[in-house]
């Protein structure tokens, strides 16, 4: 009986191989990433960085007005009303409006890469608590059966202690162990219920299943994994996130040079004197002169170009870290689930034999029990095991752009 019911198990958890993982269908996910948060913030940021480009593209200078107006007395001449007028505006000297221009283009497109690389780690977060909860409703599901297990075993022992065929230690060897069983059921039911909350706290707008998806059988390509490691490095937003906003910042550290040589403000002034007896036209310029402020702004911003390379760099080693971790978790986790799968059909195999021993009274229930807690715990395992498998596997095909993030 145990071993039909672990069978039943088996069955129960292992779709076709061909199945592909148990996911929620891609229009959700996306309508569920584009009203996240943190997509939402770096969406609005990509507002403020075309905000910025515009402003830069149309500069820092503006028109002001200058004016006074004069009563002057003369002795023996009388009283003469005078006023001038000056509109000027600075002017930005060839090159530097070129630079702002490069600078706010750069700036959208780093904010445009962070807010899909915010996509992206919505994406791995939804992966993560997806799998927390499937994974963990299938342990309920393997508990759950181990106590209808523990249950049918109890009843079994109960009656050869009834017809006298049996001690009452065996009864109550098997009452313990179906408590302990029934332990495990609350626990794996508790896990499962706090990860299905978390799930729908983080992204309310999904309709989560009433019962989660049951756990397929991974599929694992080594030569298509190992394309997809590639594609992690080609496609990250990371990489061309940094990469624009240290061309950026290498834009402002040319501009902070060219600035070293100030603006001129050129202006239109006109004047009237002795109540307009005397009245002119011209044009004014001032030049500032720079000064050791404007060499130290100069060389904070080579400094700030300086650090933003360095950071590419980083960059660039991080995601080829996460490539090659992704390429091996998910290769590992695939190959444990193998050895899991294999010990989990070998236990069952045991547990049959250590039941037909039972029933020939030729093995003792302490053995058949130990035989019991041992194919749990190999179901466990493989359970365990599985979902770790699809999680890392779908976490590959998440960081490669290849599901729920498209180019």
């Amino acid at each position: 009986m145990t071993r039909l019911l672990f069978l039943a198990i088996s069955l129960a958890l292992t779709p076709p191989a061909a199945a592909e993982p148990g996911l929620l269908p891609e229009a959700v996910v996306r309508e569920a990433l584009d009203a996240h948060p943190s997509v939402i913030a770096a969406r609005a940021r990509v507002d403020v960085a075309a905000a910025e480009k515009r402003a830069l593209e149309a500069g820092p200078y503006e028109f002001s007005v200058t004016g006074s107006y004069v009563s002057r007395s003369i002795d023996r001449e009388g009283r003469f009303n005078e006023y001038d007028a000056i509109l000027a505006r600075p002017v930005r000297l060839p090159g530097k409006a070129r630079l702002d221009r490069k600078a706010g283009a750069l700036g959208v497109e780093a904010a445009t890469n962070h807010f899909e690389d915010a996509r992206h780690q919505a994406a791995l977060l939804l992966n993560a608590m997806w799998w927390d909860w499937v994974g963990a409703s299938a342990e309920a599901v393997v508990d759950a059966q181990g106590v209808e297990n523990y249950a049918t075993l109890v009843r079994i022992v109960r009656r050869r202690v009834d017809l006298r065929d049996a001690p009452q230690l065996e009864a109550d060897q098997a009452e313990a162990a179906l408590a302990e069983a029934r332990l495990l059921a609350a626990q794996s039911a508790g896990r499962a219920d706090l990860a299905r909350a978390r799930l729908a706290a983080q992204f309310p707008g999904v309709a989560l299943p009433v019962e989660a998806p049951t756990l397929a059988t991974p599929a694992f390509d080594p030569a298509g994994a190992s394309q997809m490691r590639d594609q992690v490095i080609e496609r990250s937003h990371e990489i061309a996130a940094a990469n624009a906003e240290a061309r950026r910042l290498g834009a402002l550290a040319e501009r902070g040079r060219q600035d070293r040589i100030p603006d001129p403000t050129v202006g239109l002034r006109l004047f009237s004197e002795r109540s307009g007896a005397e009245r002119g036209a011209g044009l004014t310029v001032t030049i500032p002169i720079g000064g050791n402020h404007r060499g130290a702004m100069a060389a904070r911003a080579a400094s700030e170009a300086q650090a933003a390379a360095a950071q590419l760099n980083a960059v660039r080693f991080d995601v080829q870290e996460m490539a090659d971790g992704d390429l091996a978790r998910a290769a590992a986790a695939y190959s444990a689930w193998q050895r899991a799968d294999q010990a989990r059909a070998a236990q069952m195999a045991a547990l049959a034999k250590l039941r037909r021993g039972q029933d020939l009274d030729a093995i003792d229930l302490a053995d058949v029990l130990l035989g019991e807690r041992q194919t749990h715990a190999a179901f466990r395992a493989e359970t365990i095991a599985r979902t770790e498998a699809l999680r890392d596997i779908t976490r590959l095909r998440i960081d490669s752009h290849n599901l729920w993030i498209s180019e």
